[in-house]
């Protein structure tokens, strides 16, 4: 007889999964490829743009971690929309947030396929993108534990890189070895034509690529139903984004311009790679190189993931096909995640048909829609507050700070940074497809509207955690 497929997620992530996908979640390819050409275009001053943004993403994180703690559930962005804004904001968030995975393990595959080159420079770009996307997909349908231990090296990797590069340049400017330890200093910084050599507007324009470089910290919400031990877990990983963001963004780009003046880093390409290449440590380049790969797996890794959760969700509600809210007998979407697979393809298609443009125009159409996810916690978040102020919903302990004077200052922030992709033509493509998204999303609510829930949900608000 044919075992039957359980309701209900395994809690098969541990402390240690959650905490190192938390970690890992904010160092990606945005990072490790995108921050290239922010640098070439910015100058050094790229770090305090980076620290900027840093500040708004852990307010975001804070009002999520708030959410979190009322009622932990899979799909949670989407969920606390729908009870706080409204049922259209449910179904805009669920699918906005299925379409910025999607589109961002585009990215992701798209660095596998460059960084690929640097050992095959002739095999063409698709041919890796879609080899990795092969494997992940597998990796994703045998079990979540599984996922749980790749992310966990995948990150570590990461990890030990980014800490590494850090070390490594203290030692540089201590020591003075090295091809470039005659030059390495902490005045490169600042003397190569100042923070901002290319003027206010260059900085500016470069908040679209730094944003992208966050896309995926939020992911830690998606593992609250599979956590075994959420109320304790979720807080701790939330609260040390911060000092994430300032050791493995501020600190990591502090340590390559002050190893390399930041005219010299090419704009296409890793600045990691091309650091470690000029200081002359044999295989140096090589290794990194496999790092940063490594980095563009975990991400799509974590992409499919969270597309699977979140089309079982939209299922559940009556807003996705049926058929993918159903779990597989070891618990997993199989048939969401297959969903996933076949819309990632077309970025293979992508890589395929414009190999230099791909990653533009993909990070460019992921940050617009990670922007509004981001965007929705915080008016959910709102919502929340207003519920608490008025006795309908017992306040919990971990609280964001300052709100809702934060809550403000980030949905301006985050309007800003849309005006600012319209004045680059490489990021303004994004802002065409939004009315054809908004459109789509319209027609898809109202033809789902009246669907009735599938099942129920997990941790259900009538019993919120203390």
């Amino acid at each position: 007889m044919s075992q039957q497929a359980p309701e209900e997620y395994h809690r098969a992530l541990s402390s240690r999964h959650i905490n190192m996908i938390a970690l890992g979640g904010a160092i990606g390819v945005g990072l490790f490829l995108g921050s290239g050409k922010a640098l070439h275009q910015v100058g050094p001053g790229l770090i305090a743009i980076y620290a900027i943004a840093g500040l708004m993403i852990f307010f975001v994180m804070r009002a999520l971690g708030e959410l979190l703690m009322y009622r932990p559930v899979s799909g949670s962005f989407a969920e606390y929309a729908g009870e706080f804004v409204g049922p259209w904001a449910r179904f805009a968030t669920g699918w906005g947030y299925w379409l910025v995975w999607i589109v961002t393990g585009m990215a992701e595959i798209t660095a596998v396929g460059k960084y690929f080159q640097f050992w095959f420079p002739h095999v063409p770009q698709w041919i890796p993108a879609l080899g990795a996307l092969l494997v992940l997909t597998g990796v994703n349908l045998i079990a979540v534990k599984l996922f749980g231990e790749f992310e966990f090296w995948f990150a570590l990797i990461k990890v030990l890189a980014i800490l590494g590069l850090i070390v490594l340049a203290a030692a540089i400017l201590v020591f003075g070895f090295s091809d470039i330890g005659g030059t390495a200093a902490v005045s490169n910084i600042w003397s190569h034509g100042g923070l901002f050599p290319n003027g206010p507007t260059a900085a500016l324009l470069s908040f679209q690529i730094v944003m992208f470089a966050f896309v995926g910290v939020e992911m830690v919400g998606q593992t609250a139903s599979e956590s075994t031990n959420p109320e304790k877990v979720l807080p701790r990983a939330i609260n040390s984004v911060m000092w994430r963001i300032l050791i493995f963004y501020v600190g990591a780009l502090t340590a390559l311009t002050v190893l390399v003046p930041w005219n010299q880093f090419p704009a296409s390409g890793s600045p990691f790679v091309h650091a470690f290449s000029l200081i002359g440590i044999p295989a140096a380049a090589g290794v990194v190189n496999f790092v940063v790969t490594t980095a563009a797996l975990s991400s799509c890794n974590s992409g499919i993931y969270s597309t699977g959760r979140m089309l079982r969700t939209l299922a559940q509600d009556g807003q996705a096909p049926r058929s993918t809210g159903r779990l597989n007998t070891r618990a997993v979407p199989s048939r969401a995640i297959a969903v996933t697979f076949v819309a990632m393809l077309l970025g293979v298609l992508i890589n395929y048909v414009a190999p230099e443009e791909a990653f533009t125009y993909i990070t460019s159409a992921s940050t617009v829609g990670a922007i509004f996810t981001w965007g929705m916690i915080i008016v959910a978040h709102l919502g929340f507050r207003r519920k608490v102020a008025a006795g309908e919903i017992r306040a919990g302990k971990f609280r964001m700070p300052f709100a809702p004077y934060s809550n403000y200052l980030v949905l301006a922030f985050l309007a800003l940074v849309v005006v600012l992709l319209a004045f680059d033509p490489d990021t303004r493509i994004a802002l065409y497809l939004l009315p054809i998204l908004a459109a789509a999303v319209a027609v898809g609510y109202l033809a789902v509207r009246n669907r009735r829930p599938a099942a129920p949900k997990t941790a259900p608000a009538e019993h919120p955690l203390p």
